[in-house]
C-alpha cells in the first residue's frame, strides 16, 4: 500500500483553514418565515438553530461541548467509522475520521432567499487528500409552513464512478422544556414495525454483519435516560414514511420523514438525556470483516462520471 507523502503547500493551506476554524471566521445565515427562525453555519453546512417564532422555543441541540458539541451535522462522503481509521484507493492509503469531513469543511454561499438558503462544498486541495474524487456537495435549507426541508445534491464531476455514502444527523432537544423529563418522550413509527436493527460492535463501531428483531409490530419506543446506554440503534428497512420525536401528554411534536432511507439510527449522549438525533442514512460503518478497499465498502452509493444524485430531509415542528 502507498500513503500519500507529506505536501507542504496543502499543509500550509490546511494550517490556514484551521486558524479560520478556531478564529470563528465563518458565517452564519438566518432564513425565516411566519412560523420558523433557522440559522444555518458555513461551517458544515450545519443547522444551529430552530426557533418556534410563536413561543420563542429553541428546538435543536445547542451543543453543549460537555454532552456533545455538534447541532446536525452532515455526514460525507460516508457514515460512521473506518475499520483502522483508513482505507485505500487505486492503491493509495486515505486516512479519515468518524462520518468523513464535510462536516468540518467551510460551505460557501451560492444563493439566499428570506426562507431559503444554499451552500456548497466542491472538492479542493484539503478534501482530494481524504478523498480523491471531484464532487460538488449542495446544501439548501427551505422553510415550508412549520417544515424544514435540507435537501442535498451531490454531483460527480469526474470522469470515473465515484462510491460514497451520505448521511442526515440533527438533534433535538429533549425534553422539549424544564417542565418534562426524557420518559415523557417516545419515538413513534407512523406505521407497525417489526424492524432489523443492524449489530454494531460499540467497542470498536463496526457493523459485525448480524441482524435481530427490535420488537414485534411496535408503533412506538418510549425514551429514558438509558435507552442509549448502549450507544445508537441503526434501524434496516423501515417501512414508515415519518418518525417523531412525541411529548406524550401535549402531543407536540417533531417529525421526522425517512421515506426512501435504508436505515434510520437513533442515538443520543449516554447518560442523562438532554437531546435526541433522528438520522436517516444512506451508508454504514465498515464491517468488521471490512477489507479496506473503498470500492468494495458495503452499504455505499456509486455515482457515474458527470452524474447526480439527490435526497431531502423534512422535519416539521408541530405544536
Amino acid at each position: 500500500m502507498v500513503k500519500r507523502p507529506f505536501n507542504l503547500p496543502q499543509f500550509v493551506l490546511y494550517l490556514l483553514y484551521m486558524i479560520g476554524v478556531l478564529g470563528g471566521t465563518f458565517m452564519d445565515f438566518t432564513i425565516e418565515n411566519e412560523f420558523l427562525r433557522v440559522s444555518v453555519a458555513s461551517l458544515g453546512a450545519e443547522l444551529t438553530s430552530v426557533i418556534k417564532k410563536e413561543t420563542g422555543e429553541e428546538m435543536l441541540w445547542q451543543a453543549d461541548p460537555a454532552v456533545w458539541n455538534r447541532h446536525a451535522p452532515m455526514l460525507f462522503p460516508y457514515c460512521g467509522k473506518l475499520k483502522d481509521g483508513k482505507y485505500t484507493h487505486n492503491g493509495v492509503t486515505y486516512e479519515g475520521g468518524q462520518h468523513g469531513f464535510a462536516r468540518d469543511m467551510e460551505h460557501s454561499l451560492i444563493a439566499q432567499q428570506p426562507d431559503s438558503v444554499s451552500l456548497c462544498l466542491e472538492a479542493n486541495a484539503l478534501t482530494m487528500e481524504k478523498f480523491p474524487f471531484a464532487f460538488k456537495l449542495i446544501s439548501t435549507f427551505t422553510l415550508i409552513g412549520k417544515t424544514l426541508a435540507q435537501h442535498i445534491e451531490i454531483v460527480n464531476d469526474g470522469d470515473v464512478p465515484m462510491q460514497f455514502g451520505f448521511g442526515f444527523h440533527p438533534g433535538v432537544n429533549c425534553p422539549f422544556d424544564e417542565n418534562h423529563k426524557a420518559d415523557d418522550y417516545a419515538f413513534v413509527f407512523d406505521t407497525s414495525e417489526t424492524p432489523d436493527v443492524v449489530d454494531v460492535n460499540t467497542a470498536n463501531g463496526l457493523v459485525t454483519g448480524k441482524t435481530y428483531k427490535y420488537f414485534e409490530n411496535g408503533t412506538e419506543i418510549p425514551i429514558s435516560d438509558t435507552l442509549f446506554a448502549h450507544d445508537s440503534i441503526c434501524f434496516k428497512g423501515l417501512k414508515s414514511q415519518t418518525l417523531s420525536v412525541v411529548e406524550k401528554n401535549t402531543g407536540r411534536k417533531v417529525i421526522f420523514d425517512i421515506a426512501g432511507f435504508p436505515y434510520t439510527l437513533v442515538w443520543s449522549a449516554a447518560g442523562k438525556l438532554h437531546f435526541v438525533c433522528v438520522e436517516p442514512w444512506f451508508g454504514l460503518p465498515d464491517f468488521e470483516d471490512a477489507s479496506g478497499n473503498w470500492s468494495e465498502k458495503r452499504a455505499s452509493l456509486t455515482l457515474g462520471a458527470e452524474q447526480s444524485w439527490q435526497t431531502e430531509l423534512r422535519m416539521t415542528f408541530e405544536r
